[in-house]
């Protein structure tokens, strides 16, 4: 540990050293990345949280018929669900469940997409910027030392901002497009637990309509 902490110190030396030189744009990269990153972990931990991949259907199906042993998020979702009493109430309650269950999901991660969308085109104005900086060096400056400092702040600037803004952007379209993946796996499994919940009631009225 002693003799990784100096050269951890060095590097963060190097990353600050980096961050100063590209300027204001850095800024704002970074509240996008905080903002992208922070609501992927929100929606992965929320996914997670529903229980759709850890339950099996074998047991929800059988939670179905003895509500007593529901339990966890499935079981909330079934008490929900099997509360209807006609097809057309049934119907209805699986629309109110995907507003509240999904809705908040596709929320966030299109302000995800919009997010990476928005980091390289933040670098690009960076860049943009450290280039005009360049070309005021050059054409105000009087060719010494002082010039080449400004002109190679600048250079530097319109660099680190585009390498850093796509270097944001890259793991954030891999995380949003991984979320979605799982989104949509819930969309299948809500689809599914509908299709169920629909032939165990309809089932139950043909028997009552038959004993009646």
């Amino acid at each position: 540990m002693n003799e990784l902490t100096p050269y951890l110190i060095t590097l963060w030396e190097q990353a600050l050293e980096i961050w100063l030189a590209g300027g204001w744009a850095m800024i704002a990269i970074a509240v996008i990345a905080l903002v992208m990153f922070g609501l992927g972990v929100h929606v992965y931990l929320r996914l997670a949280g529903k229980g759709f991949t850890t339950v099996r259907e074998k047991k929800w199906r059988h939670w179905i018929k003895h509500p007593e042993k529901r339990k966890g998020p499935i079981g909330e979702l079934l008490d929900f669900a099997t509360s209807a009493r006609t097809l057309k109430d049934s119907s209805s309650l699986f629309d109110e469940m995907r507003a509240v269950e999904i809705s908040p999901f596709e929320r966030d991660l299109r302000v995800m997409k919009i997010c990476v969308s928005a980091a390289p085109l933040i670098g690009l104005l960076g860049t943009v910027t450290g280039m005009l900086a360049t070309f005021a060096a050059l054409a105000n400056g009087s060719g010494g030392d002082k010039t080449m400092e400004l002109v190679a702040e600048g250079i530097s600037e319109a660099l680190i901002t585009t390498e850093t803004g796509l270097v944001i952007a890259l793991p954030g379209l891999f995380l949003q497009y991984q979320l979605a993946r799982n989104l949509d796996r819930y969309k299948a499994f809500l689809a599914h637990l509908e299709t169920v919940c629909n032939q165990k009631l309809y089932k139950q009225t043909h028997k009552k309509k038959a004993s009646a």
